[in-house]
C-alpha cells in the first residue's frame, strides 16, 4: 500500500465537527452535512388516497431524526397535473392538493425545526408546466406582456424545427404550437416547456418565488437540472457528440439518441453563471441557507460544477451523476473523487448513490441477491467516510432493491416512452415500507397505491429491521453516528492509498485527527501492507465491519471495512 498524494487541496475553516443538532445556528452546516431525500408521493399516506402527503412526512420526522441525518430534501410538493411526477410547476407557490396546503407545508417545517432537521426543497426553475399561467398567457398570442417568457422560434422554411436540439425525454426538443404558429422548446416533456432566461422578467418571477420559500423559512434549495436554464439566442445546431472527446453527452440510459449530440447550445451557457450569482444574493440576504445544483453534463459536468461552485457566490455545493452509475469499485470511487477535487479547487460537493431518478444501488452494486444486505451496508460505510457531503435517498437504508414492475403499473412517462429497453424510474419510486405484516407495508389504507409495494421490498420494512443489530438500517444509524463523532470525516482532507484493485484505502485528517481506512470491495480476503510511513496508534471499532491489523498489514474480509487512528 503506497501513497498517492491526493490530497485534497480546498480545506476550509472547520465549526462541523462542533455542530449540535444538525449544526442550527452554524452558517457552514451544510458542509459535510448528511440530507436524507424524502419523495412525498411514496413516503407516507395520511388521508387513504394512495398517495404520500407532507402530513405523512411531517408523521415520520422522528424516524428521520433517528437516522441521525441534519437535512431533508423533499421532490417536488407544488401544484402540478403531475405529468412528469411534480416536476412539471404550475404554481411555484403553493402545494399541490393530493400533498396537501401550505399551512401542512408549515406544521411539517416546524416539526422539523424542533427536531434539529433543515428543509431543503425542490425548485425546478428551468421550465414549468404547460399548464401554469404564464405558459396560458405566453401560448395566447404573440404580443401578450409574457409572450417572451417561453423559448419561441419560427419553423424552418419546409416547416421542420427552428434547431436539432433534442429532448431528455425523446424526439425533438419543439413542439409546434397552433395559436402562435410558432415552436416553443422543452428539454423535457413536450408539456414542460422552457422558459425564456434571457427575459430579466422571467429571472425576477422565479427569484420572487426563491424568496417566497425563504420567508416560510426553508433552510435551502436542491435546484433541478441548474445548467438547463439558458439557451443559445442564436438557436445554432447541437454538433454530434464525438466519442472519446471532452463533450457532452448524456447522464442516463443509452436508449435515448440524445446523447448523440455535443450540447453547447440547448444547455450550459455562459449567461448562467451570472444568473447563479444574483441566486445567491438573495439566499445571503437570510442567515444560514443552502444550495445544490443538479449538473448534467456529461464529460464536462466538473467544469460546470468548477464553474458553478467557484468563488463563493453562486452556488455552495453542486453533485453530478458520477456515483449513480453501476461502477462500485475502488478505482472508480477514487477517480470521481481524486477528479473533483482537481477540478473544483473551491467548490463542495455532494455525493450519493441513489435518488429518485437511478436504479437502487442496492440492486446495481450486489452481484447477487445474497449479497445485497452487505453490500448496502458496504456501500454506506463508504460513502460516510467521503469527503463531501452526503444525500441519502428514502430506503436505501432498508437496503431496498429495484421493484420489478409491469408495464402496466408504471407510471414514469420516461420509462413508458422507452419500454422495454429501458424500464423507467418507476422501480425506485415505489412506497416506503413501513409495516411488514399490514396491507400495502403501511404506506396507505387504500386498497391501491400509485405504486404497488413489492412483497421483498415488505420483508425489509421499518419495524423489521428496527433495533436488529445486524440490518441494514441499524448499520446506517451506527455509521452516521460515527460519522458525526470525527470532525475529519466532515470536512477534513483525503489522501489515497494504493492498496491494489479491490481495496479503497485513504487517510482523512483534520488537524490532529488522522484517521485511516480501508474498504474491500471484493469478493474475497485480501491481505494490504501498510506504507512504511503509516503507524497504526489504535484501532477503531468500524460498524459493522471487522478488519485486522497485524504488525504493518491489514486483513480484510470480503466486502469488509478498517478504521484506525494514525
Amino acid at each position: 500500500m503506497t501513497s498517492s498524494h491526493s490530497k485534497a487541496p480546498n480545506k476550509a475553516p472547520s465549526k462541523a465537527h462542533d455542530k449540535t443538532k444538525s449544526g442550527v445556528g452554524t452558517a457552514d452546516w451544510w458542509r459535510g452535512a448528511v440530507i436524507y431525500q424524502v419523495y412525498p408521493r411514496s413516503f407516507q399516506d395520511t388521508n387513504g388516497d394512495g398517495i404520500g402527503d407532507l402530513k405523512g412526512v411531517a408523521e415520520k420526522l422522528p424516524y428521520i431524526a433517528s437516522l441521525g441525518v441534519d437535512a431533508i430534501w423533499l421532490s417536488p410538493f407544488f401544484t402540478s397535473p403531475m405529468a412528469d411526477m411534480g416536476y412539471d410547476v404550475s404554481d411555484y407557490c403553493d402545494v399541490d392538493p393530493m400533498f396537501g396546503t401550505l399551512a401542512d407545508f408549515d406544521a411539517m417545517m416546524a416539526e422539523a425545526h424542533r427536531l434539529g432537521l433543515k428543509i431543503i426543497i425542490d425548485q425546478v426553475l428551468s421550465h414549468t408546466s404547460d399548464q401554469h399561467p404564464w405558459f396560458k398567457e405566453s401560448r395566447s398570442s404573440r404580443d401578450n406582456p409574457k409572450a417572451d417568457w417561453f423559448v419561441w422560434a419560427e419553423a424552418k422554411p419546409d416547416g421542420t424545427a427552428p434547431t436539432n436540439w433534442l429532448s431528455v425525454f425523446g424526439g425533438p426538443a419543439w413542439e409546434w404550437d397552433g395559436v402562435r404558429k410558432q415552436y416553443y422548446m422543452h428539454n423535457f416533456l413536450a408539456s414542460q416547456p422552457d422558459l425564456n432566461f434571457h427575459n430579466a422578467e422571467v429571472r425576477d418571477a422565479l427569484l420572487k418565488a426563491v424568496r417566497f420559500w425563504l420567508e416560510r423559512g426553508v433552510d435551502g434549495f436542491r435546484l433541478d437540472t441548474v445548467n438547463y436554464y439558458f439557451h443559445d439566442e442564436k438557436l445554432r445546431d447541437n454538433p454530434p457528440h464525438a466519442p472519446d472527446s471532452d463533450d457532452a453527452g448524456l447522464d442516463a440510459p443509452d436508449v435515448n439518441p440524445y446523447g448523440m449530440q455535443n450540447h453547447l447550445y440547448d444547455k450550459t451557457r455562459p449567461e448562467n453563471v451570472e444568473f447563479l450569482k444574483s441566486f445567491r444574493a438573495l439566499l445571503d440576504e437570510y442567515p444560514d441557507r443552502t444550495s445544490v445544483g443538479e449538473v448534467g453534463d456529461g464529460a464536462r459536468s466538473l467544469k460546470t460544477v468548477a464553474a458553478y461552485t467557484a468563488g463563493g457566490d453562486k452556488l455552495h455545493m453542486c453533485y453530478t451523476f458520477d456515483l449513480l452509475g453501476p461502477d462500485f469499485t475502488p478505482s472508480h470511487i477514487r477517480r470521481c473523487v481524486e477528479d473533483f477535487f482537481r477540478s473544483v479547487t473551491d467548490g463542495w460537493v455532494c455525493w450519493a448513490f441513489s435518488n429518485h431518478d437511478v436504479t437502487r444501488h442496492a440492486s446495481r452494486f450486489a452481484q447477487s441477491e445474497a449479497e445485497r444486505a452487505k453490500v448496502a451496508k458496504l456501500a454506506i460505510s463508504v460513502l460516510a467516510t467521503l469527503r463531501g457531503s452526503i444525500c441519502l435517498y428514502q430506503g436505501e437504508e432498508l437496503g431496498l432493491p429495484e421493484a420489478e414492475l409491469a408495464f402496466e403499473d408504471l407510471r414514469d412517462p420516461y420509462g413508458i416512452r422507452f419500454w422495454p429497453a429501458f424500464k423507467g424510474r418507476d422501480g425506485c419510486r415505489t412506497p416506503m415500507p413501513w409495516r411488514g405484516e399490514m396491507a400495502n407495508a403501511g404506506f396507505t389504507t387504500a386498497s391501491k397505491p400509485w405504486l404497488p409495494v413489492p412483497t421483498e421490498h415488505a420483508a425489509l420494512a421499518v419495524d423489521v429491521q428496527d433495533g436488529q443489530q445486524a440490518s441494514v438500517l441499524e448499520h446506517y444509524r451506527a455509521m452516521l453516528a460515527f460519522r458525526k463523532t470525527h470532525g475529519a470525516l466532515i470536512d477534513g482532507d483525503m489522501q489515497f492509498l494504493d492498496a491494489g484493485d479491490d481495496v479503497l484505502a485513504f487517510i482523512r485528517a483534520n488537524g490532529e485527527e488522522r484517521l485511516l481506512f480501508a474498504f474491500n470491495m471484493g469478493r474475497k480476503a485480501h491481505k494490504v501492507a501498510l506504507p512504511a510511513a503509516v503507524s497504526v496508534k489504535q484501532v477503531l471499532d468500524l460498524p459493522g465491519h471487522g478488519g485486522t491489523v497485524e504488525k504493518k498489514s491489514l486483513h480484510l474480509a470480503p466486502l469488509d471495512g478498517f478504521c484506525a487512528i494514525l
